[in-house]
C-alpha cells in the first residue's frame, strides 16, 4: 500500500522534479492521485461561508459522534490544510478532520484559506487569522469551550497555526490554549539538499527540491525568507500556548519542526515531539490506508486530550 501511495504522489509531482510545473497542473494532478476512502462518520458536518480578508470564506465545521452532555462545551480545533500554500482543500482533508473530531471529541473547524500563487503571501494568513477571530467570536453559538481553543495543521498548515498562535499573543487574543504542528513549515530558507538528521525520503514522497517549489510560489522567488510571519522560527517563542509537533524521520521537514519545540521548550514553554521512524511528509493525511498513520493519529488524539484535560474522547 505504502509503495503505491508513493507511486501516486511521485506522478503528481512529476511535473515539478521535471522543472516545469504550475500550480493548476500540480493540484490537477494530486487531485486525481488520491485514493478513495469511505468518510468516517461523524455526528454532523456544517458547511459555512464567513467573512474573510477578500470576500467570504468556506470553512467546514465537525461535530463529534458523541458530542457529550448538552450543557458541555467542547474543545474546538481550528484546522488548516497542508499543501505548500498550493495545494490541497477541505475535501483532501476530510478524513484528518473526521478522525480529530471524533477522536479528541472536539468540535474542527476546517478553513479553506486564499492558495498561492493567485493569492501570495501573506494571503493565507491573513484568511487564518480571520477564521481565527471568527470561530473565537462565535463559540457559544458552536457549543465550544474558550478555554478550550486549539490552532492545529500540517506542513503549510501547520506554519499557519504557529503564526496565528504568535499573532494572537501579540494582538491580545483571542486566547490559544494548544497547538498542534504536524510536519510544520517553519523555515523558509529553504535548501536544495535534505535538512540534517532526515533520512532520504523514499522514492515518490516530498524531497527539498520539491519544498524549494512550494516556497516560491508562495514567497515569490525574491521574497523575503526571514520574515517572521513566513519563517516563525526566527520569531519571540516567549509566552506561546503550549505545543506538541509531530515529524518523520524520512520528512525532509524533521529537523526545522523538532528544532521548532526546542526553541518553544527554550523560551520555557511545555513542548512535546513524537518522530515516526516510517513518515514521510504527508502520511498523516493518509490514516485511512496506513496503519502507522492511524496510529500517528490516534497518538495525536490521546496528546490532545491530556492537554484538554475537560474533554472525553469518542469511541
Amino acid at each position: 500500500m505504502q509503495t503505491e501511495l508513493a507511486d501516486r504522489m511521485s506522478a503528481a509531482f512529476a511535473s515539478i522534479a521535471a522543472g516545469d510545473g504550475n500550480a493548476v497542473q500540480v493540484r490537477a494532478s494530486l487531485k486525481a492521485s488520491r485514493r478513495p476512502a469511505r468518510p468516517v462518520p461523524v455526528g454532523w458536518v456544517d458547511e459555512r461561508h464567513i467573512p474573510g480578508p477578500a470576500g467570504p470564506m468556506q470553512v467546514r465545521i465537525y461535530f463529534p459522534l458523541d458530542p457529550g452532555t448538552p450543557r458541555e462545551k467542547l474543545p474546538v480545533l481550528v484546522y488548516f490544510h497542508g499543501g505548500g500554500f498550493v495545494l490541497c482543500d477541505l475535501d483532501s482533508h476530510d478524513s484528518c478532520c473526521r478522525r480529530l473530531a471524533n477522536g479528541v471529541g472536539a468540535i474542527v473547524v476546517s478553513v479553506d484559506y486564499r492558495l498561492a500563487p493567485e493569492s501570495p503571501f501573506p494571503a493565507a494568513i491573513d484568511d487564518a487569522w480571520a477564521a481565527t477571530r471568527w470561530v473565537a467570536a462565535h463559540l457559544a453559538e458552536l457549543g465550544g469551550d474558550p478555554a478550550r481553543l486549539v490552532v492545529a495543521g500540517d506542513s503549510a498548515g501547520g506554519n499557519l497555526a504557529a503564526v496565528v498562535a504568535m499573532l494572537a499573543r501579540d494582538r491580545g487574543g483571542p486566547a490559544i490554549a494548544f497547538q498542534l504542528l504536524i510536519y510544520p513549515v517553519v523555515d523558509q530558507r529553504r535548501k536544495q539538499t535534505p535538512a540534517s538528521g532526515a533520512r532520504p525520503a523514499p522514492n515518490g514522497t516530498l524531497t527539498a527540491a520539491h519544498m524549494q517549489w512550494f516556497t516560491e510560489q508562495y514567497l515569490g522567488r525574491d521574497g523575503d525568507r526571514t520574515d517572521v510571519l513566513a519563517s516563525p522560527i526566527l520569531g519571540d517563542f516567549t509566552g506561546l500556548p503550549p505545543a506538541h509537533v509531530v515529524t518523520g524521520a524520512l520528512d525532509p521537514l524533521c529537523s526545522e519542526g523538532e528544532e521548532y519545540a526546542r526553541r518553544l521548550e527554550d523560551a520555557g514553554v511545555a513542548a512535546s515531539v513524537t518522530r515516526y521512524a516510517q513518515g514521510f511528509h504527508g502520511f498523516f493525511n493518509l490514516a485511512d490506508h496506513l496503519p502507522f498513520a492511524a496510529q500517528a493519529s490516534d497518538d495525536v488524539c490521546a496528546v490532545l486530550r491530556a492537554a484538554l484535560p475537560e474533554g472525553s474522547p469518542c469511541n
